[in-house]
């Protein structure tokens, strides 16, 4: 009997019609010969609609509070869930996520998950039962409440899919797989049918939302098959899966973008050993985390280092920056209206010339480049972020990823 792991975002829960079809398709998976647990995210925009009142209430609220508050929106999902499976007679049972087992690092609002106690889960598919689990939460060692972030539901069910030593982890969303580059932006992209692991995890760190990068890493490290569905169809999604021969290495599968980088420049910082250090250093201490960095040629003893962040993560990184400036006795600039747009591929480890094709693709549309970073299978640039649209298209149409 298969173990099948399944996850729904908030839009596929997004009201009581929604929660009946979820229900539905839970059963039709139980019934053909499966074991099924299921983690769900919070109904609709339940949880931006908490923190503005949490905001409402406090200007600055305690994030431990926030977590607590926040985790009441996935316990309603699955409650109702189950409730809506009893009505289609089969047997189902909700689950906190410190009821299934899900122990977190002490941070709230952020943490991350150290451990899986699988033995509630394991007893309970046994018995017959579909698990129902509130997503996006844990337990920390002194038994409080927390939150995983961002994308933190799709964690979970990755986590579980591990630990259960599942066949497959199926994450439904509102759109029908990953497709070659966001289809709001470009009419023509197209869904495609398999990507790797290293392809994906790219992917997400490079903008692509449809499946957060904690749970790729998760994914790839337990070797559990993830496949991208919409829980409007029954379109068969993307599978992301480990690179085997009979893949398709495609030069690029696909472009990815943000609009949301904040690009940084100490100015002046003298050059000499264990600086750097203690740069980013008073950055991961304010748990930063910085993406594309540039060191200038040292001129005078000194040299310019940039680097970007994401929007959110500005104010940290400048209260970072002011300890550090008085200490070296320099200063720094912000420039807040940046974007990155990146081709992924894995044919690009054995195809020279990508990158140029790039960067002529971009200024032959007068779109300039502000940093690059490369890896073996990615190429990614600083523009400006009204020029990010314009990128994508651009570039969706130089590798003529349509065809």
């Amino acid at each position: 009997m298969s173990i099948i792991v399944q996850k729904y975002g908030g839009t596929s829960v997004a009201d009581v019609e929604h929660i009946k079809s979820v229900a539905q398709r839970l059963c039709d998976t139980q019934d053909r010969g499966n074991q099924v647990v299921a983690v769900i995210s919070a109904m609709g925009n339940s949880t931006d609609r908490l923190l503005r009142m949490a905001h409402e209430i406090s200007a600055d609220p305690p994030e431990r509070e926030l977590d607590m508050l926040f985790s009441t929106g996935e316990r309603i999902s699955v409650a109702l869930l189950a409730m809506a499976i009893s009505e289609l007679g089969h047997e189902a049972i909700s689950l906190s996520g410190a009821q299934a087992g899900i122990h977190t690092t002490t941070s709230h609002t952020r943490a991350r998950i150290t451990d899986i106690d699988s033995r509630r889960l394991s007893e309970t598919l046994d018995s017959g039962k579909i698990v129902l689990v509130a997503g996006f939460q844990g337990i920390s060692p002194d038994e409080d409440i927390t939150t995983l972030g961002r994308g933190g539901s799709d964690t979970t069910a990755v986590a579980l899919a591990g630990a259960l030593r599942a066949d497959e982890c199926e994450i439904y969303t509102d759109v029908e797989g990953v497709f070659s580059a966001d289809p709001n932006l470009v009419p023509g992209a197209v869904k495609l049918d398999a990507v790797s692991y290293e392809e994906m995890l790219e992917m997400a760190a490079s903008g692509a939302e449809v499946l957060m990068l904690r749970s790729v890493e998760y994914a790839q490290r337990y070797g559990i098959p993830l496949r991208v569905r919409s829980s409007f169809s029954d379109d068969p999604g993307t599978l992301v899966k480990e690179e085997d021969e009979k893949m398709e290495k495609a030069v690029v599968s696909a472009i990815t973008h943000t609009e949301n980088e904040s690009k940084l420049t100490l100015l002046r910082v003298p050059d000499k050993p264990g600086i750097a250090a203690t740069v980013f250093g008073a950055l991961a201490d304010a748990e930063v985390n910085v993406d594309m960095i540039i060191q200038n040629v040292s001129e005078q003893g000194t040299t310019d280092i940039s680097f970007t962040v994401v929007q959110d993560e500005l104010p940290a990184a400048q209260q970072a920056l002011d300890r550090i400036c008085d200490e070296l006795g320099t200063a720094y600039i912000i420039g807040e209206q940046m974007g990155k747009v990146s081709i992924v591929g894995a044919g690009m480890k054995s195809y020279p010339g990508v990158a140029a094709r790039m960067f002529r693709a971009l200024a032959d549309h007068d779109i300039n480049i502000e940093m690059i970073s490369t890896s073996s299978i990615k190429v990614s640039c600083v523009i400006e972020r009204a020029q990010v649209e314009k990128a994508v298209r651009v570039l969706h149409e130089a590798f003529s990823l349509e065809e």
